[in-house]
């Protein structure tokens, strides 16, 4: 029988759901987008036009998801076949939630988690496995060294505010993260120590990948069966290892096309903790309550040696941190996928308005980049992109509205890039930061954010006025695109703007195609640059495709490869 709470999607499709969270089996299995909302009906199950679009379109993206179920069909049969041929990394016995114990007792303890909600039974064999063997403490410190300031270059927060320390303290108390970091830093130290041949290092991570799941999906049974509420701390610690793997997966090509079933789980996983705490506040004001509730309790020792309690705890390091990825990447998908970005309500009230974003409990900037402005912006033209569609498929586009909402995000645009352009470089440091190591370099947040801004623009004139790579405008900004990169100080910077960089790149001339192929081809292997390369992938087919028809080509269109929607992240 189907259910009358199960997820939307199979309600929709009249399918029996599982009512698994945050992604329920079914969809899973169909790597389609799960519609979990317990709270809210979605404006599209109205029982007439909207209705039936939604159900044409999930049956297109089934059919367009047949490649990603035939590939992680053939990457289940690997693992099973790595694992009766040889010995795996075993998936943990230990509670997933569990913090450092105390040793009060040899055989059997009750250890209160320092900042959870609950209690757990430990046995004396659970406590050994939390320890730290060898080959672990060398991969935790990779990760820590040098993989983290790889994959996020920016995210360099002050010593003042505790640094990384965060990351290492829930590596020790959280078998979640562990797993999740431990599975990416054994990758990436094998390709760099060279041990094994390309293959057997992607086998392996096969495996350990399998295990980290494991993992998550024990973390996440304990959510489920007694709510997020519950389980807050723990619940921040899934987040976290979600986007930890689904950052890992984005980067190595065999793993891109799963992108879309992790992103929907870290969003739904995101929107039910904003969800757990004051239900008609405000985004912002939730998220305050969150913040507060992941604060250290009255009798826990964390922060009690630090004046004045400046530096966070894990946990809430760990939410904002995860916070501004998750946004980041909805917003990214977005461009991708034809839709209003599924957190876009929440835009306004954590990111702030392009007019101010002084006070925003999250600082994209701080983690990602780029400045909170530039990604409301990229999220206003999604929303507008999705809105445009949806007129056009219904014959009722009002080119005046769509005209008047294109000059207000340009506006903004044109204005904030201008200040941007003529903000002075250099200048002072603040004396506070002066022993500050992980300071970002001087103005390079802010060329990043020029990049982006000018491929916003590129983006909004294709969703108004569809595709002209030869109009003076668009190459203008191209041109501006390719100074900025070329004054980067690192090639590897421009893992951090793959999406502006193939936005740019659809849309230039056959002259500047080598500056693009040129700016790639720095970035090797291929295997640790994935993501760079499958953008160069993009561009290539357009470039091909140059002199055909492109009265409908669109960025969603050209964001695709082999059918698959990409990820530009």
């Amino acid at each position: 029988m189907r259910s009358s709470n199960g997820c939307w999607t199979c309600r929709l499709r009249r399918k029996r759901c599982d009512e698994a969270h945050p992604v329920c089996d079914s969809c899973a299995a169909l790597c389609i987008t799960c519609h979990f909302d317990t709270t809210n009906r979605p404006d599209w199950m109205d029982g007439g036009v909207k209705q039936e679009e939604m159900a044409s379109r999930i049956k297109c993206e089934i059919k367009e998801r047949a490649h990603c179920r035939r590939g992680q069909r053939a990457v289940v049969d690997r693992v099973i076949a790595n694992v009766s041929s040889g010995p795996s990394l075993p998936t943990p016995s230990f509670t997933p939630f569990e913090t450092t114990p105390s040793t009060n007792n040899d055989n059997m303890e009750t250890t209160p988690s320092q900042r959870g909600a609950a209690c757990t039974l430990l046995s004396k064999e659970a406590r050994e496995n939390l320890a730290f063997g060898p080959s672990e403490s060398v991969l935790l410190a990779f990760y820590l060294e040098h993989l983290l300031p790889f994959l996020f270059p920016f995210y360099r927060p002050s010593f003042l505010q505790g640094g990384r320390a965060w990351i290492f303290e829930l590596m020790i108390s959280s078998p979640v993260v562990r797993q999740a970091t431990l599975c990416q830093g054994s990758y990436f130290f094998s390709l760099v120590r060279g041990m094994g041949s390309e293959a057997e290092v992607l086998e392996k991570a096969l495996t350990q990948i399998t295990d980290t799941f494991g993992v998550l999906r024990q973390a996440l049974q304990v959510v489920e069966g007694s709510g997020i509420s519950q389980h807050l701390h723990g619940a921040v610690r899934i987040l976290a290892s979600i986007i930890q793997i689904q950052y890992f997966q984005n980067a190595i090509p065999r793993f891109h096309d799963s992108w879309q079933t992790h992103l929907s789980a870290s969003i739904a996983l995101f929107r039910q903790l904003l969800d757990s705490v004051i239900e008609s506040a405000e985004s912002r004001e939730r998220f305050a309550a969150i913040m507060s509730r992941l604060g250290p309790s009255p009798t826990s020792t964390w922060n009690s040696s630090i004046e004045n309690g400046q530096i966070p705890t894990p946990e809430q390091a760990a939410f904002r941190f995860s916070s501004a990825v998750v946004i980041m990447e909805d917003t990214i998908a977005s461009t991708a996928l034809q839709e209003q970005p599924t957190l876009y309500d929440y835009h306004r009230s954590l990111l702030g308005t392009t007019e101010g974003t002084s006070g925003s409990p999250i600082n994209l900037e701080s983690v990602m980049g780029v400045k909170n402005w530039v990604l409301i912006n990229i999220g206003q033209i999604a929303a507008l992109d999705a809105w445009k569609q949806q007129r056009k498929r219904a014959g009722a586009l009002d080119v005046v509205e769509l005209v008047q909402r294109h000059e207000a995000i340009k506006d903004s645009l044109v204005v904030r890039l201008m200040n941007l352009e003529n903000k002075p470089t250099g200048g002072a440091k603040d004396p506070g930061n002066l022993l500050d190591v992980f300071a970002p370099p001087p103005g390079q947040s802010d060329l990043v954010s020029q990049v982006w801004a000018h491929a916003a623009i590129l983006y909004l004139s294709v969703v108004v006025s569809g595709w002209q790579p030869a109009s003076l405008e668009v190459r203008y900004h191209i041109s501006r695109i390719i100074d900025l990169l070329k004054l980067q100080a690192s090639p590897t910077l421009l893992r951090t703007m793959v999406w502006p960089f193939c936005v740019a790149g659809c849309l230039a001339q056959p002259t500047q195609e080598a500056q693009f192929r040129e700016m790639t081809a720095t970035l090797q292997p291929r295997s640790i640059f994935g993501t760079v390369h499958i953008a160069l992938e993009i561009m290539e087919n357009v470039w091909r495709s140059r002199d055909a028809e492109v009265t409908t080509r669109d960025f969603a269109m050209c964001f695709r490869v082999q059918g698959n929607s990409v990820l530009l992240i």
